[in-house]
């Protein structure tokens, strides 16, 4: 076996929630090409059909942040394959507004979104991964959970990775002794849609680049390999860490 073996996924399955388009695409990408079956857990059955059928991949509407409904989908999943090898959580939103004016329900559904839905993934296909004392869980978190992104205001956001991050710790420590491994990614800004709708505000972008070493925001693909990383045996003696991939921005 080589360095390289390591990296492969033949014969095994997994799934990415909000695979259908940004960084998760590419994970879905980078995990097929290491011999992976992947199955896009997506809101938007229109982009994750179109990125299932680009890719190989299979796909199935899933809203995260219901308990009941990620429940079903892990035992569909299950069901479908005999295992459960990786799980990444990718599916996230954000909310800008100062602090004072955040309404409760965008408060809510931030928290919903980006921290209890990657539990409840976390948990129901944790499940299967310790009856079987196998697994990799990858969830994506962001370097706003270590950090306090200016200019814009994101308080529900940064909250909500900074919690992934101590999730991913917890799990990591928990689960280790019996076979599951739980880690985590920090990027730092990237081009996905919805970060370039935010490059149109000057006085944001300026800041973003000019405070990101490397002087430049990601590209989605540059995310990918660090998942495929962790989800493989390349990272079998790794849990409960958070690989931070932000072009240095918090070196600073």
């Amino acid at each position: 076996m080589t360095i390289l073996d390591l990296f492969r996924l033949d014969g095994r399955v997994a799934v990415v929630t909000g695979g259908g388009q940004g960084i998760g695409f590419e994970i879905v990408k980078a995990l097929r090409e290491a011999g992976a079956e992947v199955v896009i857990a997506d809101m938007n059955p229109e982009t994750a059909e179109q990125a299932a059928r680009e890719l190989g991949a299979s796909f199935d509407v899933l809203n995260v942040t219901n308990p009941d409904a990620v429940r079903a989908f892990a035992g569909r999943v299950y069901e479908r394959y005999g295992r459960v090898d990786v799980l990444v959580n990718n599916a996230g939103t954000v909310y800008n507004l100062p602090a004072e004016e955040t309404p409760d329900d965008e408060w809510r559904r931030v928290l919903s979104v980006n921290l209890d839905g990657v539990f409840w993934c976390c948990r129901e296909f944790g499940r299967f991964m310790l009856t079987a004392r196998k697994g990799s869980i990858v969830n994506l978190a962001s370097m706003s959970g270590m950090i306090s992104n200016h200019p814009q205001p994101q308080a529900s956001y940064n909250a909500s990775k900074a919690g992934v991050i101590n999730l991913t710790r917890s799990l990591g420590g928990e689960w280790a002794s019996r076979g599951v491994r739980v880690n985590a990614i920090a990027p730092g800004y990237t081009a996905t849609a919805l970060t370039k709708k935010a490059l149109d505000i000057p006085e944001w972008a300026g800041v973003w680049i000019s405070e990101t070493p490397m002087g430049r925001l990601a590209e989605p693909f540059e995310i990918a390999p660090a998942a495929l990383y962790l989800a493989s045996d390349a990272s079998s003696f790794v849990t409960g860490s958070t690989l931070v991939v932000d072009g240095g921005y918090t070196a600073w």
